[in-house]
């Protein structure tokens, strides 16, 4: 999800709260679809996933039999997220935290997840070294999110473009990472009642070796 508002400021927490008391799920239950399409290709272990959210993509790794943690600011949204996890029979870790604070455990994880977190440059140039660093050897990174070209259509993310790379500026942030799949697309994107329609999105699946 986006933790901007159209303008690319940021939502405060209260925005989040707000929105992830809300019935229905605000972005649905079902996981991502780029998530949903690598799944098979992580690495069985650790995964964490930033700014999860109500927790739809960690509860589907969890039921895929990942040791999965989900790390949002909203205390809301985590609730949400065990919710979900007890109501599909899994059970994930949640730390309630600020991606601008959070430290990645060093070389921890078989996978981290980003989906639809969209940052100002220098908070995500961060972020990834943090992701980078927190990859076990073979780990890999599985981001989605609004790319320049959003700024055609209506399905959701920030008008301010610092907060929608393309994929040749996050290619060069993540220079540490092998890419298996790495590509700029306009897809179908129907996930919950505040990203639906056809969108302009990046996704990247990369892999760190040593």
């Amino acid at each position: 999800m986006s933790h901007t508002d159209p303008k690319g400021r940021p939502h405060p927490l209260g925005f989040w709260e707000e929105r992830y008391a809300e019935t229905p799920y605000a972005y649905g239950k079902e996981p991502n679809d780029f998530v949903r399409e690598v799944a098979d290709r992580l690495p069985k272990g650790r995964v964490l996933c930033l700014g999860e959210g109500q927790g739809r993509n960690a509860v589907f790794l969890a039921q895929r039999g990942f040791d999965v943690t989900a790390m949002d600011q909203s205390p809301m949204g985590l609730a949400r997220a065990e919710a979900l996890a007890a109501e599909r029979g899994v059970k994930i870790t949640t730390i309630a935290a600020d991606l601008a604070e959070f430290m990645i455990e060093p070389l921890a994880f078989a996978a981290i997840v980003s989906v639809f977190v969209h940052l100002p440059q220098a908070l995500r140039r961060e972020v990834h070294q943090r992701v980078m660093g927190g990859l076990a050897e073979g780990g890999a990174y599985v981001l989605e999110q609004y790319g320049p070209e959003q700024s055609r259509y209506k399905s959701g993310g920030p008008e301010d473009p610092d907060r929608r790379p393309g994929l040749d500026i996050l290619m060069e942030e993540l220079f540490r990472l092998e890419f298996e799949i790495a590509r700029e697309v306009v897809r179908d994107v129907t996930e919950g009642v505040y990203h639906t329609g056809l969108g302009s999105t990046v996704q990247i699946l990369a892999r760190r070796q040593s």
